[in-house]
């Protein structure tokens, strides 16, 4: 059974940083492009960044880059979401997923964690 599970969400003030890190098992984890996806209360679900299973990456939208970093650690399963220089508007649920095939991001993941919340106060 593939598990995605995300943690270290929570409440942090404008300015500061949080890394989300999200473990993965039950797959071969090395062979999976993985990605953020965030969910603002009222709004979908965007893509955030993501990595290729080679450590290629991508960041969209604009609004994040510069701020948002991802990376994976491979022996351990884990793939982190360092967000530094939060904003209010970035306050959303987290989410990472895991897919095999196809664009780093489109929704089309094959596997889902459960989010981990961000609220940022302003």
């Amino acid at each position: 059974q593939v598990q995605l599970v995300e943690s270290g969400g929570g409440l942090v003030q404008a300015g500061g940083s949080l890394r989300l890190s999200c473990v993965a098992s039950g797959l071969t984890f090395s062979h999976y492009a993985m990605g953020w996806f965030r969910r603002a209360p009222g709004k979908e679900r965007e893509f955030v960044t993501g990595i290729d299973w080679n450590g290629d990456t991508m960041i969209f939208p604009e609004s994040v880059k510069g701020r948002f970093t991802i990376s994976r650690d491979n022996a351990k399963n884990t793939v982190y979401l360092q967000m530094n220089s939060l904003k209010f508007e970035d306050t959303a649920v987290y989410y990472c997923g895991a897919k095999l095939r196809g664009p780093i991001w489109a929704r089309d993941y094959d596997y889902w964690g459960q989010g981990t919340p961000v609220t940022v106060s302003s």
